[in-house]
């Protein structure tokens, strides 16, 4: 990160730290931000045209007489509670705007409020942070980056909140190089979270094309007509939105690249399937509907979907993902999807759905995570590579999925997030041994594969012919002497410790978090 976003980083997430004794989390002051900063853009578009000819004058903010002079400017001179009912007032209105408007700007204000009831603190956010900055002309490494990087620190700040939808930039990165995204594909994550692949797989390509890239090959990014995400839960959506504006993909006032829907309750429209899936699901194995019942108390109940285009139907949400991103995919599309463990190996109905996909695809790839890269705690998963494939004409047919080619990054490998972390060279040898990153030809890389060590190749037609079709496989043998060797009590005794180091620093963040005082001998012991 450069400079100018980590110091533009330090100041915003110190203000954060403020904002917690007015009892605002991490992700509701990003929130707020998002709002403020969107606002103040929106001033910095009509400052910058309010020389050309009125019909060339962008407006981003509702273009009817009643709210010209509203937005950022009104806030700007107030203070006290007259600033905190301006505010309050203006994401009310905005919202109303939202409920009706399909553009990026409906999307962020959607059902906005005001979790900023301190106004000593919101004039200090909208004054001394926000507006000393040039949101619309700085640079994306900057602003983009930045945004960005306080996601990934809410995150860390709060297990139950960014957490549960972050995945490290590390392996986002990884997975993109291996996939190599161009300017002709369309791009979709139908369970977005903040943005993290959409943004990699734009910086990937303009990276690698911008130079030959038309002006129209930009403008099917901004238009949503290339790259797209879904996402369930509108908080998140409008950070995904707001990320993806600020690194220059989408425009304010216009379609929202993000949609705010239940991924898995409708087959893909034939406009709406892609030549490229980057995915990480929730980790949660249950579909569910929240339900508030007449008391007012909140359940949940199971939901099967009912789809034709499913080859099961079944509760299991990750099974449920495997098939709407298989259904997904264009003729020639190709997928990369984080599953967790239960995935390969669990019964029943995951059996058939592993085994149709193994047939109707070819599922040419998997790397086998270690535990210790998310924050969901435990959490051991895998990326999935597979790539569409022509119908086969019967049953009998051998299976799309000749070779299944496993890449072990597991065995003997202990990351933790803090003093082990997932770095990029863990990855290079997986790259450039299972994919050829860094050579032009992916076919002829994939083809003068060669197992050896971690990369392991297993015949596709004997997984589908097992009974269980367990792909809980590729672990390095035993007879390899580097893996299989036993541990010293020192190598064992430093692991050990490093897991209860990281155990106290959960602790430690999950008592600020419910603002309790951890016991005298919890303490000693950091």
């Amino acid at each position: 990160m450069k400079l100018e976003a980590r110091r533009l980083v330090d100041r915003l997430w110190n203000y954060c730290n403020v904002l917690r004794d007015d009892g605002v989390s991490s992700l509701e002051y990003l929130e707020q931000l998002s709002f403020l900063v969107f606002l103040k853009m929106a001033a910095e578009i009509e400052e910058a045209d309010k020389y050309l000819p009125a019909d060339r004058r962008r407006r981003v903010l509702p273009n009817t007489k009643e709210w010209h002079g509203r937005g950022w400017p009104e806030l700007l001179d107030l203070t006290g509670s007259a600033l905190e009912e301006a505010y309050t007032q203006l994401l009310a209105d905005l919202g109303k705007r939202g409920e009706n408007e399909n553009t990026t700007l409906g999307l962020i204000f959607h059902r906005a409020r005001n979790r900023l009831q301190n106004p000593a603190n919101l004039r200090r956010l909208i004054v001394d942070l926000i507006n000393k900055e040039e949101w619309l002309s700085a640079s994306k490494d900057i602003k983009g980056d930045a945004y960005e990087a306080l996601i990934a620190r809410s995150a860390e700040d709060t297990k139950a909140g960014a957490g549960q939808y972050f995945t490290p930039r590390v392996l986002i990165e990884s997975i993109v190089r291996c996939m190599r995204p161009t300017p002709d594909d369309t791009i979709t994550d139908p369970a977005c979270g903040t943005g993290g692949f959409l943004l990699a797989a734009h910086d990937y390509i303009v990276r690698e094309y911008g130079e030959d890239m038309s002006t129209e090959d930009f403008t099917r990014f901004d238009e949503g007509k290339a790259i797209w995400g879904t996402e369930l839960v509108p908080a998140t959506a409008r950070l995904a939105a707001m990320n993806l504006l600020l690194h220059n993909i989408g425009r304010p006032d216009g379609t929202p690249l993000i949609h705010v829907e239940d991924a898995l309750a409708k087959p893909p429209t034939p406009d709406k399937r892609a030549s490229l899936v980057l995915a990480n699901p929730p980790f949660g194995k249950k579909s569910s509907i929240v339900i508030t019942n007449v008391d007012g108390s909140v359940s949940r109940e199971d939901m099967s979907y009912h789809r034709k285009d499913f080859w099961e139907t079944t509760t299991n949400k990750q099974f449920n993902f495997v098939q709407h991103i298989a259904n997904l995919l264009t003729d020639n599309g190709r997928a990369a999807v984080i599953l967790p463990d239960n995935v390969l190996f669990e019964g029943g109905r995951g059996t058939n759905i592993r085994r149709e996909l193994l047939k109707r695809y070819n599922l040419h790839t998997m790397l086998r995570l270690p535990a210790g890269i998310f924050y969901a705690g435990g959490v051991k998963a895998n990326v999935l590579f597979f790539n569409a494939a022509p119908p086969r004409r019967s049953d009998e047919e051998p299976p799309h999925t000749k070779q299944l080619w496993v890449y072990d990054l597991r065995t003997d490998k202990r990351f933790t997030l803090k003093q082990n972390p997932l770095l990029p060279g863990h990855l290079e040898d997986f790259e450039k041994r299972a994919f050829g990153v860094g050579e032009c030809d992916l076919d002829a890389a994939l083809g003068r594969r060669v197992p050896e060590g971690r990369l392991q190749v297993f015949d596709g037609a004997e997984l589908v012919a097992t009974k269980d079709v367990n792909l809980d496989i590729g672990l390095i043998a035993p007879e390899d002497e580097d893996a299989a060797a036993p541990k010293s009590l020192t190598e064992l005794t430093l692991a050990l410790s490093a897991d209860l180091r990281e155990a106290l620093a959960e602790l430690e963040h999950l008592a600020t978090d419910l603002d309790v005082e951890l016991p005298p001998l919890i303490r000693e012991q950091k």
